[in-house]
């Protein structure tokens, strides 16, 4: 599993043989069952979290009870509360697999370590953390400018494989709806 995230890496940056073999000692696997939880809202966030194999969500319940979904997250991309995980605090959202999966998580003080010990492996968290704010900004910007047909079909064209493997009700969530409109846009895309 720890290939993936070599792979992922190599990508972006080119450490050293001994960056990279410094930066997956620190990281600990973890099989993930579907439904289980890896964050609990009132928790704190200790890890940073690489999805070597599987789909996850993050959401929190709104006033009324309602889950309201965050982000998603599948293979090779990292998943945490960045609020609770660098600045201590407790925790609003849960992170939740919706299917079988494995993680690679590292915890803040190891992190920190090999950020201070590794320009290539602190080059890289640079570059993961501007896409992430880039995806967030876009996101944003689409539900503000957007119609609900035209946002679920902006996020179909670039994220057709969550459509596929995340529950109708997380989608719909995550884009503002409620599962009965995705229904009717989805069975109008079919037509």
């Amino acid at each position: 599993m720890t290939t993936s995230l070599k792979n992922h890496i190599l990508r972006f940056v080119h450490p050293s043989e001994k960056e990279i073999t410094d930066f997956i000692s620190l990281v600990e696997i973890e099989n993930i069952a579907p439904k289980q939880f890896i964050l609990k809202e009132g928790h704190h966030c200790n890890y940073n979290h690489f999805i070597a194999k599987g789909c996850f969500r993050s959401f929190f319940l709104n006033k009324k009870g309602v889950e309201k979904t965050v982000n998603f997250g599948i293979e090779d991309w990292w998943l945490t509360d960045f609020d609770s995980f660098i600045n201590k605090t407790q925790t609003q959202l849960n992170i939740q697999a919706t299917e079988d999966a494995i993680i690679l998580k590292i915890s803040r003080s190891n992190l920190d370590n090999i950020l201070q010990n590794s320009l290539e492996i602190n080059k890289y968290f640079r570059i993961i953390q501007e896409r992430v704010r880039i995806a967030d900004q876009k996101r944003i910007q689409y539900m503000f400018n957007l119609s609900g047909e035209e946002l679920y079909n902006t996020f179909y064209k670039y994220n057709p494989e969550f459509v596929q493997r995340v529950p109708q009700y997380m989608l719909a969530s995550y884009l503002g709806f409620t599962p009965e409109f995705l229904s009717k846009i989805r069975a109008k895309k079919r037509s």
